[in-house]
């Protein structure tokens, strides 16, 4: 039996906090502690959950194999960049990094020192998303709605990177291939930034998927929708749960067209169904595997970087088409 893996995390946030909690558990993982810049939020996280926590990021990095980085995203970058140069392995939560310039050090770093970038993108662990995978075939068209009320946690960057970044992750990973064009827009609300987006991506497949996200919303709202030739899927990522209305074998076509009938005459009903299990808990497990040697990295440093660079194409379509009075004045050109 191999020993266990040493794991420390960076950052001890809303969301660190989890990482810290399902960590110290987890089998196969020895967590030797976490480093949190807020010395009261690092003594208050520390009391809570048991966990030692270390007076600097380099005593945490000496004392580990491997560190999840939870940290805002403007850091991302340097902290995982001092941890690859030791050879550490990584787990970035989104975005992988700030610029594409700085994914692409990450990514030269661990290649020199032979240490694994995974990215967190989380819903690629979600119980809906798994079931669904075994029935995707040639998407044509998704639909995809992530909707959230307002959190001062990630707003320090776009709505596109801090909630859109996920379904770019989902479309990308179902359609699979080159986007070939695209048109997007969205406005700030509450922040200088972007709090709604959408963006209509089109695919060297000729798939279209059409992208909604907002942080300005009542009520959360997960939902995605593929359309192929089957038939379509309806997902709920919020409940982790799916349906596939797949079409019946030897349907006639021709016939639909004849007279209105019942969606049961000319569909099936399929419930998909996955093993539970916390997104998380399964997104650290599949990290510690790829660094054991024993599966390859589920969602790569590459995958993270290219969902980072479709975000930013993104963005700066919106930029471009937003009227001057809405633009912020960080989004203006110097002198403008």
């Amino acid at each position: 039996m191999s020993a266990p893996i040493r794991v420390g995390v960076v950052g001890a946030g809303a969301l660190g906090y989890h990482h810290v909690r399902i960590l110290r558990d987890l089998p196969g993982a020895a967590l030797a502690g976490f480093h949190e810049t807020d010395p009261a939020r690092a003594a208050k996280v520390s009391a809570e959950l048991g966990v030692r926590a270390t007076g600097s990021l380099d005593e945490l990095l000496d004392a580990v194999d491997a560190v999840t980085v939870v940290v805002p995203t403007p850091a991302h970058h340097a902290v995982a960049k001092r941890a690859l140069e030791r050879g550490v392995h990584v787990l970035i939560e989104k975005p992988i990094a700030a610029t594409l310039a700085e994914a692409d050090d990450l990514l030269e770093t661990a290649a020199r020192s032979g240490a694994i970038v995974q990215t967190g993108h989380v819903e690629r662990f979600n119980r809906a998303i798994r079931a669904a995978l075994p029935y995707i075939a040639t998407p044509l068209f998704v639909e995809s709605n992530r909707l959230a009320p307002f959190n001062p946690r990630g707003a320090d960057v776009a709505v596109v990177l801090d909630l859109m970044i996920h379904d770019i992750d989902l479309v990308r990973t179902l359609v699979g291939g080159a986007v070939t064009a695209l048109a997007a827009s969205g406005v700030p609300v509450l922040t200088p930034s972007v709090d709604i987006a959408n963006a209509r991506l089109t695919f060297e497949t000729g798939a279209v998927a059409n992208i909604t996200a907002s942080r300005v919303s009542r009520d959360r709202f997960r939902k995605l929708r593929v359309f192929q030739r089957s038939g379509y899927l309806s997902l709920d990522l919020a409940q982790g749960t799916g349906e596939f209305f797949r079409l019946r074998d030897g349907l006639d076509v021709a016939a639909l067209a004849a007279a209105p009938r019942q969606l049961e005459e000319f569909m099936e009903r399929v419930p998909l169904e996955a093993p539970e299990g916390e997104p998380l808990r399964l997104e650290f497990e599949s990290f510690l595997a790829a660094v054991a040697g024993s599966a390859p990295v589920l969602v790569s440093g590459e995958a993270g970087r290219e969902a980072l660079a479709l975000a930013l194409r993104i963005m700066q379509e919106i930029e471009r088409g937003m009227p001057a009075f809405v633009h912020p004045p960080s989004a203006r050109a110097p002198g403008a």
